[in-house]
């Protein structure tokens, strides 16, 4: 067995029919890369058996006795390929709208928690005999990079090849309910001394952060975030859209206003919400907040668990009409805010997720979403803004070669909308996901990335 970290868990336990955990991947392919050309039954003969070397897809969880603990990952041992792989095709006329129409409902709806954690929709009809492929990954197994990992490990960098996988040695045998009623004691029993361990700690940096926060000198403050259309409970219905742009593109702005390229991806999402928001009579006048999750598999000292990750909150200058000033803007508060943010220890998230309630989390989230709280208080933060680095080469799922890769990451209550960014083979690709009732329309977001990057460039032409 393997013991889910308490950050991992924590997905489980948050998560309801409507705020959904998992993580979902559009690929879409060209068929014709395939040795013998694209066939249904080539494709799900090679995945069987990728999968099969492959433990993350083959796991399922086991919950402890009264769920004193968290659960742990056991093998399947009635694992089916064909419970997780689904053929389907686009409705007419298979173009972008439809598609996106098509994965928006696959991504609203919840995995079955009896089996491995992740589908696969396999999905035809595309014009010109394109195929694509939505995958979804719950969030207890993978974040943003471990995510995009899984996916590479599906794929080679030839047709007929795939990447090496890791050496692991797993023992996934099914515990017995006495060897989980002993952990569970003895977890409990040590809990005490953990905490009294942890909290010097958190005493010590709870004021420095927050005082440095409440002073304007570090990171935006949580519950400061001006209220918008999409700051509401959620429902189950999502909306999906997906856009691409060229990353030479981004590295020229990068370089000409001297700033990363997480400072032009957030400049392109500020830019791109100003246009979405005052087309909509909503622009606020105060900057939107967004989180921004941040791997940390590079810092932490304990490895357990499938997510590394930690977040911190930017500000995005939505209220500043110009261009460059909302680069700049952004640059500076992204400076402020990452050195407010490794003032935290990369662990302490996961550490002290360790304690996390399954009945309690679970009991508190289903009152905030019936009560409708996310309405009766000061907004959190607007928006989440991932971004995910993913794979400098083209590569081939299965045989076939992946011209697009769009991640579409979950969205919360109180904060129904999702931007996704990743990198692949000299593009940009980014995914859109929304609330349904609260951005009921999203492509006029995606291509409004498009238009941004176009003024940023012309911005960057005129430094020159």
């Amino acid at each position: 067995m393997q013991p889910l970290s308490g950050l991992d868990a924590s997905f489980l336990y948050l998560e309801t029919p409507s705020q959904v955990l998992h993580i979902c991947g559009l690929l879409t392919l060209d068929g014709s890369t395939m040795p013998g050309g694209y066939r249904f039954s080539v494709f799900r003969e090679k995945l069987a058996e990728r999968v099969a070397d492959i433990p993350e897809f083959r796991r399922k969880l086991h919950n402890s006795p009264l769920n004193f603990l968290h659960p742990v990952w056991v093998e399947d041992e009635t694992f089916d390929i064909d419970r997780h792989l689904h053929r389907v095709a686009v409705p007419s006329p298979g173009d972008r709208e439809t598609l996106a129409e098509l994965c928006a409902h696959f991504a609203g709806q919840s995995l079955d928690r009896g089996r491995p954690l992740w589908e696969m929709y396999v999905i035809e009809g595309l014009p010109e005999d394109g195929v694509a492929v939505l995958l979804k990954m719950h969030h207890a197994m993978v974040d943003g990079v471990s995510g995009a990992n899984l996916i590479a490990y599906l794929c080679g960098l030839e047709p007929d090849s795939l990447l090496p996988l890791p050496e692991r040695e797993e023992n996934l045998a099914p515990p017995s309910h006495l060897d989980l009623l002993r952990s569970s004691v003895s977890s409990l029993a040590r809990r005490p001394v953990e905490v009294a361990k942890l909290l010097p700690d958190l005493l010590e940096m709870a004021p420095r952060w927050l005082g440095r926060a409440l002073k304007g000198t570090g990171m935006p403050v949580p519950f400061t975030a001006p209220r918008t259309s999409f700051n509401s409970t959620i429902t189950g219905l999502r909306t999906v859209a997906y856009t691409s742009l060229e990353l030479d593109e981004v590295k020229a702005v990068k370089n000409a206003f001297g700033v990363t390229v997480n400072d032009v991806v957030l400049a392109l999402c500020a830019g791109a919400l100003r246009r979405y928001l005052d087309t909509r009579g909503e622009l606020p006048d105060e900057p939107l907040v967004a989180t921004v999750p941040v791997s940390v598999s590079d810092r932490v000292e304990n490895e357990e668990g499938s997510n590394q990750v930690s977040a911190f909150f930017a500000s995005l200058p939505t209220q500043l009409a110009d261009p460059a000033a909302r680069v700049y803007a952004i640059a500076e508060s992204n400076r402020v805010a990452k050195e407010h943010h490794f003032s935290i220890k990369p662990d302490m998230l996961q550490d002290w997720a360790q304690f996390a309630a399954p009945r309690l989390f679970g009991w508190a989230v289903r009152a905030y979403s019936a009560l409708r709280l996310a309405e009766k208080h000061p907004v959190v933060h607007n928006l989440v803004v991932s971004n995910v680095p993913g794979p400098p080469t083209p590569l081939y799922l299965l045989g076939a070669k992946v011209t697009g890769l769009y991640p579409l990451g979950p969205v919360f209550h109180g904060a129904g909308l999702n931007i996704t960014v990743l990198s692949n083979a000299g593009r940009v690709d980014v995914g859109l996901l929304g609330a349904r009732e609260l951005v009921p329309e999203l492509w006029s977001l995606a291509d409004a990335l498009s238009d941004e990057l176009k003024d940023l460039l012309e911005a960057a032409r005129g430094l020159a």
